[in-house]
């Protein structure tokens, strides 16, 4: 049935504040927009319950309750258990505490792969472990397509090979990585995967355990949510970690022993808005729709999947019949294969230059390296600092938006 719903965009842009359409946006990669949902569990908690929680007075009490709805609604959603989830302040500090907590498990001479694919966020706190005696290996792009060699990962992989930090999708190509496959191979060579899943959770749902992934790891604003990151840990795996924070924390409380600066706790909270957003999406689509979150969540990502295929489609059309740009990674609008989010650089202009061209015409996009400076480079662009145009596109686009992007770039290229 799902499959002969439509989404209804209008609905979709009502739960959001309405100053979010004055632009055509399509940064989106960098950032999403916020329902009302997610601002009203902020604001409620700031204006109810800005006190320390978990102390024995009504208040207090009732912040540690809606700071733990925020944390196991999250875990739901993703098909973990609320022990194996660990809310901290971004991806990059989530990876890099994660390597630190890591490192006691491993002796000098055990590798780590790591592909210049990644963000740098999965990727340089990997690297500094070298500083210990850990051999990095390199798990290349090819330099024409930006895509990896699951076969050449067969080689690289060892009996010394402890992790492989790769991301589920690049934030530069948008390509899908196929996770489930990568870690297979992985496990029968004995080592962990470190997923980035970052420019995946906003298009597609995270479903953890049937991929039997190690460690995967996604940013709660790119999720339509407050600026959080996210570490999922197989339970196992959480035990194994070695202490990061204060030397009273219990081993088996990774929520804390993972994150030594502390929880933000409306941050925390407000995550219970993104839930509400979604049971929104589903209930207004399909009123039966599975009792669920992780279900209900499965619903609305397909639904979203394929609006954002048609506009991709609309772009892909467009951006290869352009001479002299150059398209990064799969050049191709199938939901299967990749996300919208696409990247491309124009031999007649800057980066730059076609971002601010573009703003003329109220739409929002971006140029850079956006922390892939090792894959850019690896791509072949000249300018790491110009790097590429990216253009990010998320279900409460329109279509009519799209083609208000295509009239700006199309007089520019």
């Amino acid at each position: 049935m799902a499959d002969q719903i439509k989404l209804d965009v209008d609905f979709v842009r009502a739960q959001f504040p309405t100053a979010c359409w004055d632009w055509a946006f399509f940064e989106n990669a960098g950032g999403a927009f916020v329902p009302n949902s997610v601002i009203k569990r902020m604001t409620s908690y700031m204006s109810e319950n800005q006190v320390q929680p978990g102390a024995p007075f009504p208040i207090s009490e009732k912040a540690q309750e809606r700071m733990d709805l925020g944390h196991h609604l999250m875990a739901q959603m993703i098909g973990a258990e609320a022990d194996e989830v660990v809310v901290t302040a971004s991806t990059s500090i989530n990876v890099y505490v994660l390597a630190q907590a890591l490192r006691p498990l491993w002796q000098a001479g055990d590798e780590i792969i790591v592909t210049n694919l990644n963000h740098e966020a999965n990727s340089g706190a990997w690297r500094r472990l070298a500083e210990f005696g850990i051999k990095i290996i390199e798990w290349p792009v090819h330099p024409d397509t930006g895509q990896l060699d699951i076969d050449l990962l067969d080689r690289l992989l060892s009996d010394k090979t402890r992790l492989v930090a790769f991301p589920h999708v690049s934030n530069i190509t948008g390509d899908i990585n196929d996770v489930a496959q990568i870690t297979e191979k992985v496990h029968q060579a004995g080592a962990l995967v470190c997923v980035d899943g970052v420019a995946y959770a906003p298009h597609r749902l995270v479903d953890v355990k049937s991929w039997d992934v190690d460690f995967y790891l996604f940013s709660f604003y790119k999720v339509f949510g407050p600026h959080m990151g996210c570490l999922y840990g197989k339970r196992e795996r959480m035990l194994e970690t070695t202490n990061q924070s204060h030397y009273f924390i219990k081993n088996d409380d990774s929520g804390h022993k993972l994150n030594p600066a502390g929880p933000n706790h409306e941050s925390i909270a407000a995550l219970a808005g993104i839930a509400d957003y979604f049971d929104g999406l589903a209930l207004h689509h399909n009123p039966s729709v599975a009792n669920s979150l992780f279900d209900r969540a499965k619903f609305v990502y397909e639904l979203a999947a394929r609006h954002e295929a048609l506009l991709a489609q609309k772009f892909v059309d467009f951006i290869t019949s352009k001479p002299g740009v150059r398209l990064m990674g799969r050049q191709s609008a199938d939901l299967a294969a990749r996300c919208a989010t696409f990247s491309f650089t124009s031999e007649n202009q800057t980066s730059a230059e076609i971002a601010r061209a573009v703003a003329a015409h109220k739409v929002a996009i971006a140029n850079g390296n956006f922390y892939a400076n090792r894959l850019v480079e690896a791509l072949g662009v000249a300018d790491i600092d110009d790097g590429v145009v990216r253009c990010s596109m998320a279900h409460y686009n329109t279509s009519q938006e799209v083609d208000q992007l295509i009239v700006g770039l199309d007089q520019i290229l």
